[in-house]
């Protein structure tokens, strides 16, 4: 019956869907996309390592303008300060270091813009968990003569190198001659940006050519043990403040950042972002609900006389507020599996043209379900009630 009913005013009932449509789809399509960026980073976290931790001038990520110029303030994590920490800190198995800019890079008539140029240590491929697919990595002696070879990333590849095998080729960095010796595997994009187009070349190469003033970030790899990040992260602590000066009773001049503290810090900013879109949600589903009470209002008035020959044909009150109820009910549960369905294929097709990951939580889908139809039988509860409290005798005598 109540199925009947939506049917037979089609127009009406997609109409009134639209608000937990709308609803339920942000939600969906928000918590897929959160869910998405969450598993993505705690997976490079964990092949990254959670025994390795990072030391720089600023954090990866800041919360204000404000914020992010005092960082700027601080003096930068120089070259002497990397090979001071390498040497002492007894308790990181691994140091290395990187500094990068943006450039161009060219090969024969093309070329290449925004690129990221990059200067690494030996070591640095390896704890960045970067693996050379084709060729050869840094070695010590490229390293220590400043030699001009290069490992390009799949895009220097796929838009340059293309047809023939890079492994040889010359290309230029800024004006600047380049062997290439090794390729990196393909990492796809993260948050709609590729992380596939890069140069890296030998930090001391690096330093020739663009100069020591930009800032380093250290890399440092603990041992294993329970107490090992700790022991590290503390020594190196110590370290880089006596290098730097801080005194005791001021802050660190640098981060150090672990990676159980950066996966928890994007975290907080998915978080924060997800509550916002669930509150917006609970808004579009509060006018929903309004809406479906105000159609299920007009549809008492519009079928009063019904409901007065059902109740003198014998229909209980109950009966009368479970009809309305399930009416109500079902009109806001279809919204709500059409709303799942929107919001799956929006966060899908973000995935697919912004390189967004996207990973969907079932609990999200059911939550949805769920609160779609809390929000129908909540608000449907009064034109039910006024259905059911109808005198069958005044209905009867209704004229519509």
């Amino acid at each position: 019956m109540a199925l009947q009913s939506l049917w037979a005013n089609k127009l009406r009932s997609i109409l009134t869907m639209l608000g937990v449509v709308i609803a339920v789809a942000s939600v969906i399509a928000v918590v897929t996309l959160i869910n998405g960026a969450n598993n993505y980073i705690a997976t490079r976290i964990n092949n990254q390592g959670a025994d390795v931790f990072t030391i720089s001038q600023q954090p990866a990520f800041t919360t204000s303008y404000k914020e992010y110029l005092q960082y700027q303030k601080r003096k930068i994590i120089s070259m002497e300060q990397y090979l001071t920490l390498q040497q002492e800190c007894t308790s990181c198995l691994q140091v290395g270091a990187l500094q990068s800019s943006v450039g161009r890079v060219k090969f024969k008539a093309q070329s290449s813009t925004d690129t990221q140029i990059r200067g690494y240590t030996t070591l640095m491929p390896e704890m960045q968990n970067l693996n050379i697919v084709e060729g050869r990595g840094f070695t010590q002696a490229d390293d220590e003569h400043g030699a001009h070879v290069a490992l390009v990333g799949y895009d220097i590849y796929d838009n340059l190198l293309k047809f023939e095998d890079p492994i040889g080729k010359e290309i230029r960095v800024d004006g600047v001659p380049y062997t290439v010796i090794g390729m990196g595997e393909k990492q796809g994009k993260t948050l709609g940006q590729s992380q596939d187009n890069w140069v890296a070349v030998p930090l001391t190469t690096f330093q020739r050519t663009y100069g020591g003033s930009k800032t380093l970030t250290i890399y440092a790899k603990a041992g294993s043990g329970a107490d090992a990040m700790e022991l590290a992260s503390d020594q190196a602590r110590l370290i880089m403040r006596e290098l730097r000066h801080d005194r005791p009773d001021q802050p660190d001049s640098f981060t150090l950042a672990t990676s159980d503290a950066l996966a928890g810090l994007f975290s907080q900013i998915s978080n924060s972002i997800g509550g916002v879109a669930v509150a917006i949600a609970a808004l579009s589903l509060v006018v929903g609900g309004v809406v479906i009470m105000n159609i299920m209002l007009v549809s008492v008035t519009e079928r009063t006389r019904e409901i007065g020959v059902r109740k003198a044909l014998g229909a209980k009150r109950g009966d009368m507020l479970m009809q309305f109820l399930m009416e109500s009910g079902l009109l806001s549960l279809f919204g709500g599996i059409l709303g799942v369905g929107l919001g799956v294929v929006i966060a899908k097709l973000v995935a697919h043209y912004g390189g967004f990951p996207a990973a969907i939580a079932l609990w999200s889908v059911f939550v949805g379900l769920f609160v779609a139809l809390s929000t129908g039988i909540f608000f449907g509860v009064y034109p039910a009630r006024k259905a059911a409290d109808l005198d069958p005798i005044v209905a009867l005598r209704s004229e519509f």
